[in-house]
């Protein structure tokens, strides 16, 4: 009898470790989980603040480029009354420099 006590004193004590085992595991699992939930709340501010600023600056952008647009529809529209002006006056197969200045009364 003396062997079946040892051996029910040594699963006693095996079954005592397994359970600190498990207790640190509970709490390391504890502990990620909490770590886990901090790394997402700062990763959803993080993007937060990005998605604004980055909003901010596409804002920016597309001002600029309606401004550059406009300046490149406003030369296109001057090129073009310029280029009728030429054509009509008939200044499109002679253009001279006396003629020219004949024009602007120089």
């Amino acid at each position: 009898m003396a062997a079946v006590a040892e051996r029910v004193g040594v699963l006693e004590t095996k079954v005592q470790h397994i359970d600190e085992k498990i207790d640190h595991l509970k709490v390391d699992v504890k502990d990620m989980h909490d770590c886990l939930d901090r790394t997402r709340d700062t990763l959803t501010e993080t993007l937060a603040v990005m998605r604004s600023e980055s909003t901010a600056q596409h804002n920016e952008l597309a001002g600029k480029v309606a401004a550059v647009e406009k300046s490149k529809d406003k030369m296109m529209l001057y090129g073009a009354i310029g280029a009728a002006f030429v054509a009509g006056l008939g200044w499109s197969g002679n253009l001279s420099l006396p003629l020219i200045l004949k024009f602007f009364g120089l």
